[in-house]
């Protein structure tokens, strides 16, 4: 009923809310929402968590730039933007079942350190290799003709946005419940007695990869259309942190978890910085509330209804009058 209520708000999101709420909050929330789906898919299913989907959001992003783009930095190959669309995927997916089949034979720590390698890796490639981009970037890169400029006809983006975010959830939900789903999460729970039954471990962790590479690649081609712009500041280390946050406070194993998280964390970062003493000190506030959720609701904002019944039947156990000795011998 909630998760419907949402939806139909915002379906309606431009009739109740302001051009700017829609475009600055909504729509950034929904492509952020896109790229921590994809980290909570790993995570919750795959027993993976990733630090390099804003990496290969950064790689549909630029592959996307240099594509379509002319008179700019990068190849200013000015193909058609539906290629471009194309291309960008395809190469971010492309990338990530290679990352895939790197990591795929790690777990923990290591699996998280090897991704954070990918993606520092990312950064620093894009800022040094300057026929790709340069740390400058790459401006200009234009929606189809369909969607227009986002600062003119921002509902058109904003629903292009909503309806991506739709798909990736259903296909999440969908690609969960396939055999291929339920071997992934055997292989999250035991992997080495899939190993042997017969499963092929390392194949399965990279094709999960690779789909959740292709997930990111969809936000990383609505972040370049909606900015116009892409740099290797994108991706740096700060925005991949910011990604994990986004997953964490929504709920790193819930899939709806993406979008309240990126919600709550687009909402703080547009209206904290106007306030005098908090300023430049964003970090530190969501870093503050990333402790307040982490330690009332493990399970992050989807998980505080979940903790609240836990929390309920406690008490309620407490205050039950314990057994007497003469109950004992009746």
């Amino acid at each position: 009923m909630i998760g419907l209520a949402a939806l139909v708000i915002a379906a309606i999101g431009p009739l109740i809310f302001t051009t700017y709420f829609v475009s600055a909050i909504l729509t950034q929330a929904l492509f952020l929402g896109i790229v921590a789906a994809s980290l909570i898919f790993l995570s919750a299913y795959g027993g993976m968590v990733s630090l390099a989907q804003v990496a290969i959001f950064g790689i549909a992003g630029f592959t996307l730039g240099n594509a379509v783009t002319t008179n700019t930095k990068g190849l200013n190959l000015g193909w058609s933007p539906w290629l471009g669309l194309l291309l960008g995927i395809a190469v971010a997916t492309a990338v990530g079942l290679l990352f895939g089949a790197l990591a795929s034979r790690s777990t923990g720590i290591y699996f998280l350190m090897i991704t954070l390698t990918f993606s520092v890796i990312a950064n620093y490639f894009f800022g040094q290799v300057t026929t790709l981009s340069g740390f400058g970037g790459i401006s200009g890169i234009e929606p189809p003709a369909i969607i227009g400029d986002p600062a003119e006809h921002v509902n058109r983006l904003y629903y292009v946005a909503l309806v991506v975010a739709l798909f990736v959830y259903l296909l999440i939900r969908y690609v969960v419940r396939t055999p291929a789903g339920l071997s992934l999460q055997g292989v999250r729970d035991d992997p080495v007695r899939m190993s042997s039954l017969g499963y092929r471990v390392a194949l399965h962790r990279t094709i999960a990869f690779g789909f959740a590479a292709f997930i990111a690649s969809l936000g990383g081609v609505l972040f370049v259309w909606w900015n116009g712009h892409i740099d290797p500041a994108s991706i740096d280390l700060s925005a991949t942190i910011d990604v994990l946050v986004i997953a964490v406070i929504g709920g790193l194993y819930r899939i709806e978890g993406a979008w309240l998280g990126a919600l709550v964390f687009v909402l703080i970062d547009n209206y904290s910085r106007n306030i005098g003493f908090i300023g430049e000190r964003f970090h530190t506030l969501i870093g503050v509330i990333f402790l307040v959720i982490v330690l009332l609701s493990p399970g992050g904002l989807m998980g505080i209804p979940g903790s609240a019944r836990e929390l309920q039947r406690r008490l309620s156990s407490r205050r039950r009058p314990g057994i007497g000795a003469a109950d004992l011998r009746t």
